[in-house]
């Protein structure tokens, strides 16, 4: 999770435009062009490692999850299919024994005749 708020946080900073002072020029940067330039380079050695070992994970993790959309994605698709609107179902309910259960709604949950939700 750290990893990925780092990495959020070096995409949306990189993404922001360079807006210079005009008393601030390239030979002579402001302090706080260069505590932000610090800052940044800083961040960026500490997540070297992190984006390394990500990609690594992710290349030992590509197989199974080809296998898995392979294996899962026509199973996903009918069920998509026979399901047509998952606002007419509760969430949702893993019983002890680990059943899982899709109650549907009853048709006053639904939808009330003036537009609103009737819970």
């Amino acid at each position: 999770m750290k990893q990925i708020a780092l990495t959020t946080a070096l995409a949306v900073a990189l993404a922001l435009p360079a807006q210079a002072d005009e008393s601030t020029n390239q030979e002579n940067p402001g302090l706080m062009e260069k505590g932000v330039r610090l800052f940044f380079e800083g961040l960026l050695q500490e997540m070297q490692p992190a984006l390394r070992d990500m990609e690594g994970l992710s290349e030992q993790l590509e197989p199974a999850l080809r296998g898995f959309v392979e294996n899962m994605g026509p199973a996903l698709g009918d069920l998509l299919g026979q399901i047509e609107d998952f606002s007419k179902y509760h969430p949702p309910e893993i019983l002890p024994n680990g059943d899982i259960i899709l109650r549907r709604k009853s048709t006053k949950e639904i939808k009330a005749p003036d537009g609103e939700v009737d819970l």
